[in-house]
């Protein structure tokens, strides 16, 4: 299987028996039987060279600070200055921040804080949009800072979610990028710290039905089409079937027997989607690293749980489709429209947006574009921010578990009156309508009623996450009941409140996460609101990406009044792009200007589906030209050839056209009927 040959193939090469394995001591005190003190001393040896592999827990790389000063206080002085701009003299803000700060000291994680900012600022230098997620939105640091959008003091996060003094592992700042200019972020970190001192972490695949089938088919000698028949027959399954499967061909027994035997075990090591990692040592000598595929990256050979317990500090750089969705929207509307907009600027709490998502009209905003999230929409009716947030915790695995949908729109719409389980839960529940949706909550019940330690809360929030996160729980079951007897919970309500607790065990959603994905769900549809056309346009560009294929996508375009037109060899650019119609006015931008200035949470009001409150398309007066890489079968690198000789010089006939850029049959075949000519 290693060798991706067969047994026939392999045969002379391979040893007699199975002697590639680790002998037990009874066989090797059977080997050496002559030579007793030699095993014996194995021991001795053992014991004289064991070393505990954590003792060489690397640091992080040392940050250069201003003469005077050390991390620790170099990132006080960044977060009194942000302070100043984000709460000014609010005492909780700030009594919040220096809570934090202490923490961050004690950890000595100071220079982890500095690290991210750093590369925050390096990609918001460069025009690269960029937003922290996750548990990070939970700090006060990260806001004032810049590296979130979410301010956790208003939201009542709670700090413990992202990190605390007793936790054992390291936290990490997941934060997202536009995924075009991620490579440009990471080759900066590899630049700056360099390629001895930063690699990615590995990410281990292991054996599923399907290559499991397939590469045990193979070794066995199997023809390209038997292997190809069989692995089909796997596609979602998560074990291999018997045999006499009633699907398609029937498996060989030798096969699925083997194939059983290599289910879970390790078949190759892939790059992790976003996890690096940064040593002031050569990380070479904590953990082995290989050169990746991808010129210019460095992978190590651990994932991210062996990272984990070794003490290696990961840092998340993701790319996120509806960024550069985004990015190149802004860029459309600057270039076409005349007007500059950024993640920062968008208006807030604009009723037509909030209007949009109450009638269902979603497609292609970003998270609350499925199928699912269509039939919610309507009847949860968000008219604020925090409506969002929940909209998006809401159809998850762990509410649909919990059983808390249906009890949340029911409440939502005022079928179901508002109750919580104890009257302690009230503050922790008000919010979500007495239902729990979020790790925070819980954490919080269980902080409330359970008379759990922080620590103890955080150890619970680890545990939803974990795959072991059932046994992890129960550990806790009984300082949990202690705790809500010792408040006057009775048994029947105790049980109600661990089973809505248990029920998160594997699939619970972080509240922080929730709200730092609110802010692209608002802005995402206020662009699709106000500039249809360019939100099109950027969706094309970025695919593949979201739920629906192109298709859908200017199919829902075209019912909002946008214009498409097919791709042309002469008009044409390598991707969508806007198109001016012959329209009379003077003014490139239409639409009203109450849609250019922030808004109240209190103006937003009730939805009404009579409402007519104007029209918000300010793209009115261009159209989408489709661009040359939308037509199946031309890849962006032969687009844009043709496009660079079009500017060098025009196409004289269809021969000159296959000529000049080296076009096969094929791919001219694919411009002709998708009629460019």
């Amino acid at each position: 299987v290693r060798d991706r040959r067969s047994l026939d193939e392999m045969d002379g090469w391979l040893p007699p028996g199975p002697v590639a394995r680790l002998r037990s001591g009874a066989e090797m005190a059977d080997l050496l039987s002559r030579h007793r003190d030699a095993v014996d001393n194995t021991v001795a040896v053992a014991e004289r060279t064991a070393f505990q592999l954590r003792s060489v827990r690397p640091r992080l790389p040392d940050q250069k600070v201003p003469e005077g000063h050390t991390p620790i206080s170099w990132l006080r002085h960044l977060v009194e200055e942000g302070r100043r701009g984000c709460y000014g003299d609010d005492p909780v803000a700030k009594d919040r921040l220096a809570t934090e700060l202490d923490l961050i000291e004690v950890r000595d994680f100071a220079g982890y804080f500095l690290i991210v900012s750093d590369i925050v600022e390096f990609a918001r230098s460069r025009g690269i949009l960029c937003q922290g997620r996750g548990s990070a939105a939970a700090s006060a640091v990260c806001y004032v800072l810049g590296i979130t959008v979410v301010d956790p003091v208003f939201y009542g996060l709670p700090f413990e979610r992202f990190l605390w003094v007793l936790r054992e592992e390291e936290s990490d700042i997941d934060v997202d990028f536009d995924a075009r200019r991620r490579e440009e972020v990471i080759q900066y970190v590899y630049a700056k710290y360099g390629r001895r001192n930063a690699a990615q972490v590995a990410d281990v695949i292991t054996y599923r039905p399907r290559s499991a089938i397939r590469d045990t088919a193979k070794a066995l000698g199997y023809s390209q089409g038997q292997q190809d028949a069989w692995s089909r027959q796997m596609e979602r399954r998560s074990v291999v079937p018997g045999s006499r499967s009633s699907e398609g061909p029937e498996i060989p027994d030798e096969v699925v027997a083997l194939a059983q035997q290599v289910m879970g075990l390790p078949r190759h090591l892939g790059i992790h989607s976003a996890g690096m990692v940064l040593t002031r040592e050569p990380v070479g000598r904590i953990c082995p690293i290989e050169p990746a595929r991808m010129p210019g990256r460095t992978v190590l050979q651990w994932d991210k749980e062996d990272c984990a317990w070794m003490g290696l500090v990961k840092f998340d750089l993701l790319g996120l489709g509806m960024l550069s969705a985004l990015s190149i929207s802004f860029n459309l509307i600057a270039q076409h429209c005349g007007r500059s907009w950024a993640l920062a600027s968008i208006p807030r709490n604009e009723p037509g947006v909030y209007d949009m998502l109450c009638r269902g009209d979603s497609i292609g905003v970003f998270q609350v574009e499925s199928r699912a999230q269509i039939g919610t929409l309507p009847r949860l009716k968000p008219r604020c921010f925090y409506d969002l947030a929940v909209e998006i915790g809401l159809i998850r695995p762990g509410p649909v578990q919990g059983g808390a949908v249906h009890p949340y729109i029911r409440r939502r719409t005022g079928v179901e009156p508002i109750t919580y389980p104890h009257p302690l839960l009230k503050p922790v529940l008000e919010r979500t309508l007495g239902i729990p949706l979020f790790q925070e909550q819980l954490m919080q019940m269980a902080t409330t009623v359970g008379n759990c330690t922080a620590a103890d809360a955080d150890l619970l929030r680890r545990a939803m996450g974990s795959k072991r996160g059932v046994e992890r729980i129960d550990s806790l079951r009984a300082k949990l009941f202690e705790g809500m007897a010792a408040n006057g919970i009775d048994d029947d309500t105790a049980q109600d409140i661990y089973a809505r607790i248990e029920s998160f065990a594997n699939f619970g959603f972080a509240e922080s996460h929730a709200l730092s994905f609110a802010g692209l769900v608002y802005t995402s549809a206020w662009v699709k609101l106000h500039y249809p056309a360019a939100f099109l346009a950027a969706l094309l560009r970025s695919q593949p990406m979201g739920f629906y294929s192109p298709a859908t996508l200017v199919a829902d375009a075209r019912r909002h009044g946008v214009v498409t037109r097919r791709p042309d060899l002469t008009k044409s650019s390598v991707g969508a792009d806007l198109e001016a119609l012959d329209r009379g006015g003077d003014d490139v931008e239409t639409g009203m200007d109450d849609c250019l200035h922030d808004h109240d949470e209190s103006e937003i009001g009730p939805f009404d589906p009579d409402r007519d409150d104007g029209d918000h398309r300010r793209d009115t007066h261009f159209a989408v030209r489709l661009g040359l890489s939308d037509v199946s079968g031309i890849s962006t690198e032969t687009a844009t050839r043709i496009i660079a000789e079009r500017e060098r010089e025009p196409f004289t006939s269809l021969d000159d056209l296959a000529r000049r850029v080296e076009l096969g049959k094929e791919e001219v075949e694919a411009l002709a009927l998708a009629g460019v000519f």
